[in-house]
């Protein structure tokens, strides 16, 4: 589980529409970047650029769309269920790219189907679609949400 807490930060950064908090490591040759946003309206767009940002400074364009929209789908559940930050990390694999959205609420998502004329329960049927594989854990102070995006290389 991410620390979904302020104090990770190292490096922290203001945006225009939400407090962001990053901090970079690198772990053998593979970089990560995490950042925790407040649970407000701002941290789905604020939490879109900062990955798009991210993976272009990466060199891994050719995931961006997919990697933006499915943290956009992760980043709105936790905006509609949970009141504290919300974290956000990546990490590059070797072939791949892992990326988590943490939230402090303990309950695991529920994969449901959606029918047609249904407004909304399409986010993590998106997930496991996009992606090569995906799941949920709980931690100590919430739950992680997670997928793995495959990387040409």
């Amino acid at each position: 589980m991410i620390g979904v807490s302020d104090s990770a930060a190292a490096g922290a950064s203001e945006s225009a529409h939400a407090a962001v908090r990053r901090r970079d490591t690198v772990s053998g040759a593979f970089p990560i970047a995490e950042w925790s946003f407040p649970a407000e309206p701002g941290a789905v767009r604020t939490a879109r650029a900062t990955v798009r940002t991210t993976l272009a400074d990466w060199g891994l364009e050719s995931v961006a769309d997919i990697a933006v929209l499915l943290v956009s789908e992760l980043v709105t559940n936790s905006l509609t269920y949970a009141s504290g930050p919300i974290g956000v990390r990546l990490e590059q694999l070797g072939g791949g790219l892992l990326v988590e959205v943490s939230d402090p609420l303990p309950d695991p998502p529920l994969e449901r189907a959606a029918e047609p004329d249904d407004e909304g329960g399409r986010g993590l049927q998106l997930v496991a679609r996009a992606s090569r594989r995906w799941g949920a854990r709980r931690g100590k102070s919430g739950k992680t949400v997670w997928f793995e995006l495959s990387v040409a290389g």
